[in-house]
């Protein structure tokens, strides 16, 4: 590697750490300046964005943002709370599993900030310290993500990998995905059940309640959506969005039925941006959802922010790594034909970078396939992708530390001792692994 080259390359890595310190809108924004100094400071060839991967979040997040508006959001929550209350005793377990599934249902994993603050609820009134579920639960709002059919991580490993070769369709990445990170979550989740003190052995919180200022705030106050009325509408809603992903789930397990042209089917990234914003267009029209309320919301505007996140990050690592990909692959070539699985870290470490597993599949799958991995070692690591609680400033970890009125879930004094550090290595840990044996079995 030429000391140019890595001058180069430490201009990336800065421009991903500067963008992850401001957050949100910078990251993709600053990756444009490390984009700007390549391609006019180093006469870099541009790379090419990745446009298609944007195009199925506009079209997902849209699709999910007009469900919001509907009041089909508030409906989902509502059953997952009627779950956790009926089961209070089993938080640290059932709170995970309904974060990890409404993100697998809506493609994001901000529908957390709804419900981390009736887990917290639950958890303070059964007297089980709340940093066991939500710490979990905080996890596995973004371990969803590599599990849902219409998340940008999963689309893009299929269009790229079937470009590379491997034959390998949506249905199949969640058939490897969905148990391998729910044995990753369980597995955290059991880990967590005895964490730390119980609030009435911990002596801080015991302190804390001594103040009736604090009494008040910790347990004055209960957050819950079951005083909320669903209107016809937004039941609807959800059904014609449950139904969209039916569809999309159909075409790719079932590609005959997709028209062809030229003997070349539809591909299946154009088939999920007709089917979303249909199913959209159906919930404005018969679920009264009204789109001004749609861009008001959440999922829409931190979607949008994931656009411009991955269009500036995956430009950016695509111009570097395509410049080197020769050099690149004589340096790693020996690595990973020996250890393949190896590439697992490269993944996970670029994504405690850059907040954004899509962005990671888009920036760093190409290259591993341009090194000889096989295609179903890659579907293996895929899990590895998630790794941005590592460094607590992703928005869902920096909320739950918000929404927990006990103080039991923290960033802690050092940063790297924070509450999602244990969960999160376990979590992605186990999932790797059993990904990686699902898949060596099935492919």
């Amino acid at each position: 590697m030429s000391l140019l080259m890595i001058l180069q390359l430490l201009i990336v890595l800065g421009a991903l750490w500067v963008g992850s310190r401001y957050g949100s809108l910078a990251l993709g924004a600053i990756s444009g300046i490390g984009l700007a100094l390549l391609v006019f400071g180093f006469g870099l060839k541009p790379g090419t964005p990745p446009t298609d991967v944007i195009y199925i979040i506009i079209a997902a997040v849209t699709c999910a943002g007009i469900m919001q508006a509907s009041g089909g959001m508030d409906w989902l929550i509502q059953i997952a709370e009627k779950l956790l209350r009926k089961h209070p005793d089993r938080i640290t377990f059932l709170a995970p599993l309904t974060t990890f599934f409404l993100t697998v249902l809506v493609g994001t994993g901000h529908v957390v900030y709804t419900l981390m603050p009736i887990i917290c609820d639950i958890a303070l009134k059964k007297g089980i310290r709340p940093e066991r579920p939500c710490g979990v639960a905080s996890i596995a709002s973004q371990v969803g993500i590599t599990c849902s059919p219409i998340a940008a991580a999963v689309v893009a490993f299929v269009s790229i990998s079937n470009a590379n070769g491997f034959d390998i369709t949506i249905p199949g990445v969640l058939m490897i995905s969905i148990p391998a990170c729910i044995c990753g979550l369980m597995a955290a989740a059991a880990a967590s059940y005895h964490r730390g003190l119980d609030l009435d052995k911990d002596p801080e919180f015991q302190a804390k309640l001594k103040d009736p200022a604090q009494y008040n705030y910790i347990y004055g106050s209960g957050a819950t959506t079951l005083d909320k009325e669903i209107p016809a509408e937004a039941k609807r809603a959800v059904y014609v969005f449950l139904a969209a992903l039916c569809v999309i789930v159909l075409f790719a397990a079932v590609p005959s039925l997709l028209p062809s042209w030229d003997g070349k089917s539809l591909k299946m990234n154009i088939v999920i941006q007709i089917v979303m914003i249909s199913a959209a267009a159906l919930m404005i029209i018969f679920c009264k959802a009204e789109p001004k309320k749609a861009v008001a919301g959440p999922v829409w505007q931190s979607g949008m922010v994931a656009v411009v996140a991955i269009y500036g990050i995956a430009w950016l690592a695509d111009t570097y790594f395509s410049n080197y990909m020769s050099t690149m692959q004589e340096m790693l070539t020996d690595v990973v034909k020996d250890y393949p699985w190896s590439i697992a870290f490269v993944f996970f470490l670029v994504s405690v970078l850059i907040n954004s597993q899509g962005a990671v599949v888009v920036a760093m799958l190409p290259l591993a396939y341009s090194l000889g991995i096989d295609g179903p070692v890659l579907l293996g690591v895929l899990p590895s992708v998630y790794g941005y609680f590592f460094i607590p400033n992703y928005p869902s970890d920096i909320a739950t530390v918000n929404f927990d009125r006990s103080g039991t879930t923290v960033i802690g004094k050092y940063l790297l001792n924070h509450s999602f550090m244990m969960p999160g290595l376990i979590c992605v840990f186990v999932s790797t692994i059993v990904a990686y044996i699902l898949s060596s079995i099935i492919y």
